[in-house]
């Protein structure tokens, strides 16, 4: 499969966060709306999708420029501090230092390299605010909550139960920041990154994720590149997107999970069961020690289905890509 970075900027507040396993469905109804965005259309590829995945979305990723070299802001692994940074020489150096790491929480990764810890650069959000080029936050990402209403037609007014008022949590970016993709595609399937960036292009017009009707998860894409990453030499991965990985490759796994309680899209949006069943994934930022040095495949995860009652070829991206780590021999 061969490995691109899309590059996209926010255009308005988004109700969804940006994950990998979301954007992957919403390619998937641009696929099915135009089937010339992959190979023998949508279902052909689904039915495939178990042993060979046509596409597979990360999450997305602040990008910086600095001098002309491309930098992504990737989140700090989720390993324990111990393994991440070295301890001081004394009790209370140790304890002043973890108080500072535990504010670290981006690496910086420059374009086409591998995670090794003995050099990455871990930086705070306001640092990574500063290299971004906004002076003025602390966050890259805000909160603000969006107030909204229910009118009982009967009444005019709004009421109680599910007339009742109610508010919703919304994400903004910092402004003029940029924003990375990556996007492993199948070149029997999708033969040109091109397909890909025109379902993007559709996606950010009309909005992703919650609220798009509202104006909520617009964004413009900026380019794309292809990307060469060695990986012949690792003994763990980073993931770049939430995964439900296949034990039977890993020795051990750190990770922080969650459970993804999706939604259709399209037309099924308004059917009368438009919710999945609940999937447990690990988020990104997950590290997986391999077992096989010798692993071959440039994702992991598996494909998860069952999901749906509505439309039982339902897939949900349980994949996802990922960059090699380079680790010292004690951890």
């Amino acid at each position: 499969m061969k490995f691109f970075e899309i590059t996209i900027k926010p255009l308005s507040g988004f109700g969804t966060p940006l994950k990998g396993d979301t954007l992957f469905g919403h390619f998937c109804w641009q696929a099915n709306y135009d089937p010339s965005l992959v190979e023998g259309g949508l279902n052909k590829q689904i039915k495939l999708y178990k042993e060979k995945p046509f596409a597979i979305f990360s999450s997305a990723f602040p990008k910086i420029v600095d001098n002309s070299i491309e930098y992504y802001a990737l989140k700090r692994p989720e390993m324990p501090l111990s393994m991440l940074f070295k301890s001081g020489k004394n009790r209370l150096e140790t304890i002043k230092q973890v108080k500072d790491n535990k504010k670290k929480k981006w690496i910086m990764v420059e374009k086409n390299s591998s995670i090794d810890f003995a050099t990455t650069e871990f930086i705070t959000e306001e640092q990574l605010c500063e290299k971004i080029k906004n002076n003025e936050s602390e966050h890259i990402t805000k909160s603000v909550s969006q107030q909204h209403n229910t009118i009982n037609r009967m009444t005019s007014t709004t009421g109680e139960n599910r007339f009742a008022p109610y508010s919703k949590e919304n994400i903004y970016y910092t402004p003029e920041i940029l924003l990375s993709v990556f996007v492993l595609i199948d070149k029997d399937a999708i033969d040109n990154i091109e397909q890909v960036v025109k379902g993007l292009e559709r996606i950010g017009s009309w909005g992703f994720g919650r609220d798009a009707s509202t104006g909520m998860g617009r964004f413009k894409v900026i380019g794309s590149q292809l990307l060469t990453i060695n990986n012949d030499d690792f003994k763990a991965v980073y993931s770049l997107a939430p995964s439900v990985p296949d034990t039977t490759h890993f020795d051990k796994i750190y990770s922080s999970t969650f459970t993804r309680f999706g939604k259709h899209g399209g037309n099924l949006a308004y059917s009368k069961n438009p919710f999945k069943n609940p999937v447990i994934m690990v988020d990104e930022a997950s590290v997986f020690y391999m077992k096989n040095q010798q692993y071959k495949k440039s994702y992991i995860g598996s494909a998860v289905t069952g999901v749906s009652k509505v439309m039982p070829e339902t897939v949900v991206q349980g994949y996802t890509p990922f960059l090699p780590i380079k680790l010292e021999q004690n951890l």
